[in-house]
């Protein structure tokens, strides 16, 4: 079925679409800014032996942070606190982000969880995932003979599709 096309229904789903993104971002008063809950951006990395999962998380206290490996699911949750100390101080710009977060990625099956190492050093968390044994990939040999045989074939030989 075709359908034609029409300028004045496109400029409505425009509309709409701003309609809601500004809705959205007006919900409780306009004069104050609620942080949202901030997701955390990682680097995942597979090699023949491990994972690797980086992310940054500069300011953050190694204790304030929470990692669970549970099912093949890595999840990595902490807080980072506002601070209080200025109360009288007039912002002109206010960027860095406090509240809660929580990241979890689903990894293949195979992972040693008793032997996940974690690592925090100046602001990136690194986390080593071992795989396991048997789902490390082997190499298979592959054997020769010492006078390797030739198969020979001739057309007439095949039977054909007619």
């Amino acid at each position: 079925m075709l359908t034609r096309w029409d300028p004045f229904r496109e400029l409505i789903t425009i509309r709409n679409t701003m309609d809601r993104l500004f809705d959205s971002a007006l919900v409780g008063s306009p004069t104050t800014w609620q942080p949202a809950a901030w997701d955390l951006a990682l680097d995942v990395a597979e090699s023949e032996d491990e994972f690797t999962v980086k992310a940054s998380i500069p300011g953050i206290n190694p204790d304030d942070l929470e990692i669970t490996f549970t099912n093949n699911t890595l999840t990595i949750k902490g807080e980072t606190k506002e601070e209080k100390e200025v109360e009288q101080a007039h912002y002109h710009l206010r960027e860095r982000r406090y509240g809660s977060f929580a990241r979890s990625i689903t990894l293949p099956a195979g992972i040693e969880a008793e032997k996940i190492q974690a690592n925090y050093e100046a602001g990136v968390l690194k986390l080593r995932l071992p795989k396991a044994e048997e789902v490390k990939p082997k190499k298979i040999a592959i054997r020769t003979t010492a006078s390797p045989k030739v198969i020979e074939a001739k057309v007439s030989d095949v039977p054909s599709k007619n």
